[in-house]
């Protein structure tokens, strides 16, 4: 029960001792395993030490490995050995608290006081785990709010990818557009061999020949649309002629605009046209790293806890202060008629902050 190792403990021949001790949960050391995290499951506390033949142990409490201190607090809490150093368990302040918690019959407060205990250890551990997620939330928030503020001074627009892209081509070919449009406004109307000049002097002279011999009419009934489509797409020519410049301003702007969207892409490894949905996937995710966490609700939880927990402790105090008291005059008379005339016992109380499982 964490004593030194002792080799000689092992059989001859065997690679180790291996000693297990099970034990009924008792209320003070079940407070004692939920503090320190080695409870049980089923109420049972079980007790492992082995020993190899070098003298090496290892300790468990519950399946899990402990300090040979651990294992030696909570043995003493369990098993009472006669010997010539028993005496040295009454210098254990622990031990002296059981002693007065069994004569005054406090063990039924000492229960509620662990539970009480554990129940706000509970809350404190969730509080200190929110505050940390609270603080990564911080800097995750900061960083998203940056990439925001980002995008939203680009300001990408659903389709403007496309759009730029679009005009960029058109204005960086505009002297090409110009003058092929001119070229094919000479070619339809304006040269003297002019397709919409040859192509009405064809209808006019097939309308006459027409009235001659209506075999040519379907002939000229293919004819006349074309003639319309051709001067309906001179009309359309000429006015795409007289809006096509040159603006090496504009190609500038378009040029520039095109650089920033594809530069943010490259930043954020997305495609351009996809920026648009990722500033608002960014403000959804913003949005809710700036909703409230629900640590606020666990401090007001922690303080109710701490306070159900104050008030069992208290109570516990009360009791072993009257208890003290009786214990103490009652042990103090018993030494009278001991050959200690005069002599006195006296029980000291001091209070522990911030308090434990066990008050």
């Amino acid at each position: 029960l964490g004593e030194r190792a002792d080799a000689t403990v092992v059989r001859e021949g065997a690679p180790r001792a291996d000693i297990t001790a099970a034990f009924d949960t008792h209320p003070q050391v079940l407070a004692w395993l939920e503090t320190h995290e080695l409870h049980g499951d089923d109420g049972t506390i079980l007790l492992r030490r082995t020993v190899d033949a070098a003298g090496r142990s290892k300790a468990f409490i519950n399946g899990a490995a402990v300090t040979l201190a651990q294992l030696r607090e909570v043995g003493e809490q369990l098993v009472d050995i006669h010997g010539q150093h028993a005496h040295q368990l009454l210098l254990k302040t622990d031990a002296q608290r059981r002693l007065l918690d069994a004569h005054a019959g406090l063990e039924d407060e000492v229960r509620a006081v662990g539970e009480r205990y554990r129940a706000w250890q509970a809350v404190v551990r969730l509080r200190e785990a929110a505050e940390q997620q609270s603080r990564e939330a911080q800097l995750e928030r900061e960083r998203v709010e940056w990439q925001v503020s980002e995008l939203q001074k680009l300001a990408p627009q659903p389709g403007e990818w496309e759009e730029v892209q679009a005009e960029h081509h058109r204005l960086s070919h505009a002297a090409s557009l110009i003058e092929g449009t001119r070229a094919a406004l000479d070619t339809l109307s304006e040269a003297d061999s002019a397709v919409l000049t040859q192509l009405g002097a064809a209808v006019h002279g097939l309308q006459a020949l027409a009235e001659i011999d209506p075999a040519l009419a379907d002939v000229l009934a293919a004819l006349e649309p074309a003639q319309v489509q051709v001067q309906e797409a001179v009309h359309s020519l000429a006015r795409y002629a007289d809006r096509a410049e040159l603006d090496p301003d504009r190609l500038a702007e378009v040029d520039a605009r095109l650089q920033a969207l594809h530069t943010m892409a490259r930043k954020y490894r997305v495609a351009p046209e996809t920026l648009p949905a990722e500033l608002a996937q960014r403000q959804a995710q913003l949005a809710a790293l700036q909703a409230a966490s629900d640590l606020d609700a666990l401090q007001a939880q922690e303080a109710q806890t701490h306070a159900a927990y104050l008030q069992a402790a208290q109570a516990l105090s009360r009791g072993r202060a009257k208890a003290a008291r009786e214990l103490a005059d009652a042990v103090t008379g018993a030494m009278q008629g001991l050959s200690m005339a005069g002599g006195r016992f006296e029980i000291a109380l001091h209070p522990l902050e911030p308090g434990g499982a066990a008050g």
